[in-house]
């Protein structure tokens, strides 16, 4: 069920209604009609996964339970590594059989080996990834003496499934989410209007930015060759929206979702693309996947605490691992290292907790310096989702080189009044962004004092604008894919 559907458009208010006015005097029945709720949500992708994620949700249940009450180091090690053997295994079989398989042949075609690797027609199950991570989140933290484990079943079901969150994040913590599923929830208007507000600016960046945006980006990706250097450079321009859109779209549809249902998730994204050093960038983008890689991985491997070199070593391995996390291609392997090398002079010069206020903090507008910096940064950006964007290495790297060879300078290939309204839209929407970026989403506060009938006219003008754009099919979201 995608939350630009229809079907979502029904399935929310009846949910709402269920969960505030006919089981709103008892928390284990709202639990578990949040719980059959997210089972229901995920079965309408493909029912044939929900063995999955029940096996899953037992796996790590039980043994959280044994990893707490083992009175031995050994024993709460082998209850730990069971469950991320177990997920990290079937993980990998879903994600990467296949590339792996492919790969080998590949590296023994190299040798002057020929091989012929059995593949499989395998189904990713949708939010595998993130479900996995919320579950190992869970047993590490338990592990590691953070957290003692639940003992209510529906209660843990309900943190790693919890519909809103499920099939693409944000990424939760047990110490988050757990304790307001514990709790009696009271219906919160202020609350609930403030969500109301924030999937409403989601929609905007899913239906209206995103989805014209991918228009584009798919027609000149698709035939780059095609091209001229310039109309490249467009094209990488109009994927780095899409993805932006895309992706923020749906963790504000997500936490505006779960705020009408009384919970707060994690914050996902603060503004990257204003962002003045790559650190600073990777602070605000899918902020859940990065902490998740710094608390779980980097961390463990050392963090900081060594010299320059172990921690440009720590920090090429959690952006390697990050990038593999997206999807089994290069592209994203080498997407991560890129990103990594692009940080080594910070963690060089220790620089990199340089810039942790936003960006022109209380001023309308940035100094020269903080513009300079973020046009770099962003810059930066857009070269390396080139290589997250194509459809392989090749690809990529004939697409980099045909931007530098192939009329740099010249009028691009595919304007059209269609693209130029596409254009515009995009920079209206750099401008409402950048007025709200001390807020935890850019319209958070943009009308609330207003008089009402002015306030209700800009919410109008948001859904005509969300109306007059969106695309008649309905459009998956980008990171359902990993």
């Amino acid at each position: 069920m995608l939350f630009n559907s229809t079907d979502f458009l029904i399935f929310l208010p009846i949910v709402f209604i269920l969960y505030w006015f006919v089981f709103n005097k008892s928390l284990k029945a709202q639990n578990i009609l949040l719980l059959i709720s997210s089972y229901y949500f995920y079965s309408c992708w493909d029912w044939r996964f929900l063995f999955l994620l029940a096996f899953s949700t037992v796996l790590d249940f039980y043994s959280g339970l044994a990893i707490f009450r083992s009175s031995t180091i050994k024993q709460r090690k082998f209850w730990l590594l069971l469950s991320v053997i177990i997920n990290l295994g079937f993980l990998g079989f879903f994600k990467y059989y296949n590339f792996f398989a492919e790969s080998f042949a590949q590296f023994l075609g190299a040798l002057g080996l020929e091989a012929h690797p059995a593949t499989l027609s395998i189904i990713l199950p949708v939010g595998i990834s993130f479900y996995t991570f919320h579950g190992l989140s869970y047993v590490f933290d338990i592990y590691n003496r953070k957290i003692e484990p639940t003992t209510n079943f529906v209660q843990y079901s309900l943190f790693v499934s919890f519909f809103p969150l499920l099939v693409a994040g944000p990424i939760e913590r047990a110490t988050h989410l757990l304790p307001q599923v514990e709790k009696p929830r009271k219906f919160n208007y202020a609350m609930a209007t403030d969500g109301l507000r924030q999937m409403l600016w989601g929609f905007v960046k899913k239906v209206v930015i995103a989805d014209n945006c991918a228009e584009y980006a798919n027609l000149i990706f698709n035939n780059s060759a095609e091209y001229s250097g310039s109309t490249l450079v467009l094209g990488a321009l109009f994927f780095t929206f899409q993805i932006y859109g895309d992706f923020s779209g749906y963790t504000d549809i997500a936490i505006g979702t779960a705020k009408l249902l009384g919970i707060n998730l994690l914050r996902n994204f603060a503004f990257p693309y204003f962002s003045r050093d790559i650190a600073e960038f990777w602070r605000r983008w899918h902020i859940s996947l990065s902490s998740w890689f710094r608390d779980y991985l980097y961390i463990p491997l050392g963090g900081s605490k060594g010299g320059n070199w172990m921690r440009i070593r720590n920090t090429f391995i959690i952006f390697l691992v990050s990038g593999f996390w997206h999807g089994a291609n290069w592209t994203f392997i080498f997407w991560g290292g890129l990103n990594a090398l692009f940080m080594v002079p910070l963690v060089w010069f220790k620089t990199n907790r340089k810039n942790i206020e936003t960006v022109a903090q209380g001023r309308l507008l940035p100094n020269i310096t903080e513009l300079l910096q973020m046009a770099l940064t962003f810059g930066l950006t857009v070269f390396a989702w080139i290589f997250f964007r194509a459809e392989s290495l090749r690809h990529a790297f004939q697409y980099v080189g045909d931007i530098f060879s192939n009329n740099l300078l010249s009028r691009p290939e595919v304007l059209s009044y269609s693209m130029l309204i596409t254009i515009g839209l995009i920079t209206t929407f750099i401008i409402v962004e950048w007025m709200g970026r001390e807020d935890k989403y850019a319209i958070e506060k943009i009308g609330i004092l207003w008089p009402r009938p002015l306030r209700w006219s800009f919410y109008a003008l948001i859904i005509l604008t969300i109306g007059l754009y969106m695309h008649t099919e309905e459009t998956p979201f980008i990171y359902f894919q990993f």
